[in-house]
């Protein structure tokens, strides 16, 4: 099920990287344009759903992180130590 939403997540993030690649370099809106301008109900549910995905894939890739231990010791924070 994770693997679903992680997919569905990604392809709308891509859909919103285009349609804003889109407008920084041909000032064309992509969404707008299909589904009858940027106030439109259909384009702002677009606008909407890719926003929430990427919460989504942030979330799952913040949760899915392996979290690095330190061992606590300012001693051993630069490794071993010489001896003079």
């Amino acid at each position: 099920m994770s693997k679903k939403i992680e997919l569905l997540a990604l392809l709308l993030v891509i859909v919103g990287a285009v349609n804003w690649g889109l407008v920084g370099l041909a000032q064309f809106d992509l969404v707008a344009y299909l589904f009858g301008g940027p106030a439109a109900p259909l384009s702002r549910i677009v606008y909407s759903a890719v926003g929430v995905a990427a919460i989504v894939l942030l979330a799952m890739k913040t949760l899915s992180a392996p979290v690095m231990q330190t061992s606590g010791s300012p001693a051993h924070a630069g490794g071993p130590r010489r001896q003079s």
